[in-house]
């Protein structure tokens, strides 16, 4: 637990210091795009690696914080401080209300539903012309009044500094359900739901928690995207968001905090640095996930934290021989 602590804390400090010496364009805004990424790996994470519940509509919370932020700072002129949590509460409000329904289904029924949810709202901002302009989407989202003066790498690392902010409010609310007596609950649900039931626990209250407070993370993650890009349009809600999500936090380790932090960083420069391969990118890319998945089933973070209690256990039966003599 304080090992851990300490590393998310050195992780957010070191993406503070690196914003004192990034200045290339290219490069800040993979910088961008990795702590984006991490913030939706590290809050599908609540819901997949610690209640067991596998979704595949946290999308629709993505979008829903995106067009939220997107309507508010064209048709309000709210400014981005405001927009991020209003997309952020309409996202968190809308996973209590579906998860209220959605996870008192079981296994492959949950699933498909999420899917479908998802799938649903993208029609809807496909077809609202009137309110997301259809498949135009929403262009031309009001910047900060102040980068209109600035260059393009101050405005990029602009972003990258409210990136960095979002992933440190992200890994610290996540970081303070895990290890709160919620966490052990939802814990206690994803291992074995009538063994947690028969103890008093309501796994409903417990999956209806972690899945509010991911949407929250998520619609936050969709307004600052919003703004980041300067426009919407329905793909928000659509399935290559969702894949990344997935892939990110199975390669990097679930039920871990520091998983999809690592799997948000490896995923997003094997996606860049395979570009040029073109149309042999995706199969190379399957392939190393693939062998990822195979191979280490656990993930990059649960491979490293079995080898550590390996070792332990290695060094713990060395030296018990030696304490009896």
């Amino acid at each position: 637990m304080k090992i851990e602590r300490n590393v998310l804390i050195a992780v957010v400090v070191v993406a503070l210091l690196l914003g004192a010496v990034l200045r290339d364009q290219y490069v800040l805004h993979v910088a961008v795009m990795v702590l984006f990424y991490a913030v939706l790996a590290s809050s599908l994470n609540l819901l997949v690696g610690y209640v067991g519940e596998f979704s595949l509509g946290h999308t629709a919370f993505l979008g829903m914080g995106a067009y939220t932020a997107a309507l508010c700072a064209t048709h309000f002129g709210w400014p981005m401080w405001l927009t991020l949590p209003a997309g952020g509460i309409v996202a968190g409000i809308t996973g209590l209300v579906v998860g209220a329904i959605t996870l008192r289904l079981q296994g492959p029924f949950f699933v498909i539903v999420t899917l479908a949810f998802a799938e649903v709202l993208r029609l809807t901002a496909m077809n609202w012309i009137a309110l997301t302009n259809g498949p135009m989407g929403l262009a031309g989202i009001a910047q900060p009044a102040w980068l209109a003066g600035a260059g393009i790498t101050e405005a990029k690392l602009f972003y990258y500094y409210v990136a960095v902010l979002l992933l440190a409010v992200t890994v610290y609310l996540s970081y303070r359900l895990v290890y709160s007596n919620a966490g052990r609950a939802a814990v206690a649900v994803r291992e074995n739901r009538y063994v947690a039931q028969s103890i008093g626990i309501r796994p409903l209250t417990y999956a209806l928690l972690a899945l509010g407070l991911g949407a929250f993370l998520t619609g936050m993650a969709g307004g600052f995207y919003a703004h980041y890009i300067s426009f919407v349009g329905p793909e928000v809600f659509g399935f290559p968001f969702m894949l990344s999500m997935i892939i990110m936090v199975l390669v990097g380790g679930k039920g871990t905090l520091l998983g999809p932090l690592l799997g948000a960083l490896l995923v997003t420069f094997l996606e860049e640095s395979l570009r040029e391969a073109k149309e042999l990118r995706l199969s190379i890319f399957g392939a190393a996930v693939m062998a990822v998945v195979l191979f280490m089933p656990r993930g990059l973070m649960g491979f490293l934290l079995r080898r550590r209690e390996q070792r332990a256990e290695a060094v713990a039966s060395i030296a018990r021989p030696e304490s009896v003599a």
